[in-house]
């Protein structure tokens, strides 16, 4: 205390103020609130992460060969359990718009046990299987409700005979040969043709085939020369010998001249059209000698 009677207080600094915190973030945590809003980052912690975590799990339980064979098995069992469940067994067959040759024929090359499962079926495979027989043209292959297989085949339709180096065969519209006969009393609906190549050109064999219908009734087939014309073999062995160009219209005029002249009932055995601005007839042996016995009489009597 000093003189007076004041009492003296001690000079002291007054109280400093603490400085207020900077409130903006720092860099890193600048960039770090960036990186946690952008969509690829949150897309790989709420996808990425947890795959390949999972990824990782999985790999690791699986790098343990007893546990994969366990799996295998596990998997095995329930396939087969699914696969064989009554819905999806196929009991039987069933082929539709074949005959009964054809028939057989299918039940014979389609590989097939029953009862069998529809996921051990390859239809495709069988569909080719079945299209490979020579009678076949279409087919389809099915499996219908209760169990079957259904097959609805379309047959190749012969309308020709061909008589080859095989024998007898049938042949549909496109030259394919559909089957084969013993006899040709087999098929007598069915016109003949022969000769090497006589297949390949049996569109040009129904025109004129279509052509000689006034000479159905001795019609006897048409036979293929060289692999590039016809000739049209009548009873009495006769032949008509048509060009490679055009025979049907060549064939329209011998038809018109025999209406006319009743050329083909005459002792002609072929008539040569290969050369269509110079035909021939050539006449049989026995007409040939009679024909050079008249000349030399009437040589000698003149």
């Amino acid at each position: 205390m000093a003189g007076g009677g004041r009492l003296v207080q001690p000079l002291t600094a007054p109280p400093r103020t603490p400085p207020r915190a900077d409130p903006a973030p720092t860099r890193w945590q600048y960039r770090w609130a960036r990186l946690k809003l952008s969509p690829l980052f949150r897309g790989f912690v709420r996808v990425g992460l947890p795959f390949g975590l999972t990824l990782g799990a999985g790999l690791w339980y699986f790098s343990d060969q007893d546990r994969r064979d366990a799996m295998n098995l596990m998997i095995a069992d329930v396939r087969q359990e699914i696969e064989t469940r009554p819905e999806f067994m196929v009991q039987m067959m069933a082929v539709d718009g074949a005959g009964d040759s054809v028939s057989e024929d299918i039940r014979e090359i389609v590989p097939v046990d029953f009862p069998v499962s529809s996921f051990d079926l390859d239809l495709d495979a069988i569909r080719d299987t079945i299209t490979s027989l020579e009678a076949v043209r279409t087919a389809s292959v099915r499996i219908r409700p209760g169990g079957v297989l259904q097959v609805q085949v379309t047959e190749r339709v012969p309308v020709i005979l061909w008589r080859g180096p095989e024998g007898l065969e049938l042949v549909d519209a496109e030259g394919i040969a559909v089957g084969a006969i013993a006899a040709r009393d087999e098929r007598p609906d069915l016109p003949l043709i022969a000769g090497l190549g006589a297949a390949d050109a049996v569109d040009e064999a129904l025109a004129i085939l279509a052509s000689a219908a006034p000479l159905a009734d001795r019609m006897r087939g048409l036979e293929r020369m060289g692999e590039r014309r016809w000739d049209v073999v009548l009873d009495r062995g006769q032949r008509i010998l048509l060009p490679a160009d055009r025979p049907v219209g060549a064939l329209d005029r011998v038809i018109a001249m025999d209406a006319a002249q009743d050329m083909l009932a005459r002792d002609i055995a072929a008539i040569d059209l290969r050369l269509p601005g110079r035909p021939t007839l050539r006449l049989n042996d026995q007409s040939l000698k009679e024909l050079w016995r008249i000349k030399t009489v009437d040589v000698d009597q003149q």
